[in-house]
């Protein structure tokens, strides 16, 4: 098999993107509870559903995106938004691909076409977080040139962590990549 390069922005094979819209949440829904394979149990599954409310649907879909399969179900998404406090950021609040579409190339296609809705927009940067514990995230968003922030302590593996970023025991990674 030929290994085809990567085109910037180019979805590959026959999927489509589009905005999504309120109805599509249901379906964003179960995907936050199935596709990161159990991750955190069931307690996991709620905290990444309340990450994506309804209100990202109707707010924010201008910079936002779905991914389908020609027989529309669901294969990627990528929820992001420009900063309302910040004119020169742009801020992607959570990504996801589908387990057998992993590294075909969509997530990076999203967030090519999220920088490019950023550039348009006069930002200059875009941010995001992670867990921590979720190195598959942080080899992605260094391998897409996203920069590492200092936090309050540094892991045992020398990655910067903000200590109950998001709540109590909540800790994040964040980066930041240049546009």
């Amino acid at each position: 098999m030929t290994e085809r390069a990567r085109v910037p922005g180019q979805l590959p094979g026959d999927l489509t993107q589009r905005r999504p819209v309120p109805s599509d949440h249901p379906r964003l829904q179960v995907a936050l509870a199935e596709w990161w394979g159990g991750l955190g149990g069931e307690a996991g599954a709620l905290q990444r559903q309340l990450l994506v409310p309804r209100l990202f649907l109707q707010h924010f879909a201008d910079t936002s995106l779905l991914v389908e399969r020609p027989d529309r179900t669901l294969h990627a998404f990528l929820i992001g938004f420009l900063s309302q406090t910040d004119p020169s950021t742009a801020y992607i609040h959570f990504v996801g691909v589908c387990p057998e579409g992993r590294r075909d190339g969509v997530g990076s296609a999203l967030y090519d076409h999220f920088f490019a809705t950023a550039r348009a927009a006069g930002r200059s940067q875009v941010r995001c977080i992670t867990s921590p514990n979720n190195r598959n995230s942080l080899a992605y968003h260094a391998r897409m040139g996203f920069r590492l922030e200092p936090g309050d302590r540094t892991d045992d593996d020398g990655v910067p962590v903000h200590e109950d970023y998001d709540g109590p025991g909540l800790d994040r990674v964040s980066f930041v990549r240049e546009l």
